[in-house]
């Protein structure tokens, strides 16, 4: 079943991007689209920023990437007259299981991750979430994402064609490997970074991958997941932490956990007032009704840490600068 998955996911990959050479191809003018200070959602996985991109979705002045669309971006959205056959529809017989389920917020018109968009150039943590391939897992961490982020920009470029120009909503945490490579394509982009405690993360983290490559695989390797996900992120954050560092701080807004948790419309108020963009009364109503509905959602069991090989303070062992930035860059207060 994994091999059949993993097949068919490449050959959908392979497919929509002839696809996409062929719209341009057919319509030059597709290249002339600009896309304008996108807005990036970059953190450690589990941080709440699968909540914060829903509750962003909800502006109806902006642009976000759809579960719907993500894999399947062709036709572009701006050439389907009536309802869009592709929504609700999954595009592999493996979809479901990486973009369905209870690990985080989900919906027919929900905001996906960028990992569809990188998968079309084979630079994407999604085929590491079918099996264990530590060859591919090693050689994409160094990997050059330069053309994979012109790539990116190419296919939104096609998603907003045809269609009024508004801002882009994005997210993956995958992103924080490769900052220098997405702002050689986005020069003008900005990031919103959620944070909270790496002990929770990383457990959190390697057990959704627990999840989904069990359902492929019939050799579950938990202490090889826990490793992969303590070094995989214990260097994006590394690497983060340089790039705001050599110049790119003023790039960013931070938002505690449970800030988000108190409070989450109003720490959307906040990142928005740093963008320098209001918060319409509609926009406000649609975000409470989400949370609302989102609150009584089924949660994830502790995990246990024996089973991954992880303790929580080992894990904090590794992100020892990340936390002490932490307190300075979302500062949270716990008896406010």
């Amino acid at each position: 079943m994994g091999a059949s998955a993993l097949a068919e996911r490449i050959v959908l990959h392979l497919k929509q991007r002839l696809e996409i050479e062929d719209w341009y191809r057919r319509h030059p003018e597709i290249e002339d689209e600009e896309i304008r200070a996108p807005l990036f959602g970059v953190s450690l996985p589990r941080t709440g920023s699968s909540a914060l991109s829903y509750l962003l979705s909800s502006d109806p002045a902006i642009r976000y990437l759809r579960v719907w669309e993500s894999s399947r971006p062709c036709p572009p959205p701006g050439t389907v007259e009536g309802p869009d056959p592709r929504r609700g529809v999954s595009a592999s017989t493996a979809d479901e299981n990486l973009k369905g389920g209870t690990r985080t917020p989900s919906g027919i018109d929900g905001a996906m991750e960028c990992q569809d968009l990188m998968a079309l150039d084979f630079k994407s943590q999604i085929f590491q979430a079918f099996a264990r391939i530590p060859r591919y897992s090693d050689w994409l961490m160094q990997a050059d994402l330069n053309g994979t982020y012109a790539y990116h920009k190419r296919t939104l470029k096609l998603l907003q064609w045809r269609q009024p120009s508004r801002p882009w909503r994005l997210k993956a945490p995958t992103h924080m490997l490769y900052l220098d490579a997405l702002v050689s394509a986005y020069p003008d982009a900005r990031f919103v970074m959620t944070h909270r405690d790496p002990s929770e993360v990383i457990l959190s983290v390697a057990t959704v991958y627990a999840d989904i490559i069990g359902k492929f695989s019939d050799r579950l390797d938990h202490g090889y997941l826990g490793e992969l996900n303590l070094r995989c992120w214990s260097e994006a954050m590394r690497r983060a932490i340089a790039f705001r560092d050599a110049g790119g701080d003023h790039r960013f807004h931070d938002i505690h956990f449970r800030a988000m948790l108190r409070d989450p419309i109003g720490e959307v108020r906040g990142l928005y007032d740093w963008l320098g963009e209001p918060v319409s009364p509609e926009f406000a109503r649609a975000m409470a009704v989400w949370w609302t509905s989102n609150e009584n959602g089924e949660r994830m069991a502790k995990p246990d840490p024996a089973l991954f090989g992880l303790e929580p303070a080992a894990i904090r062992g590794h992100f020892g600068e990340y936390l002490a930035r932490m307190e300075r860059w979302a500062p949270f207060d716990e008896a406010a």
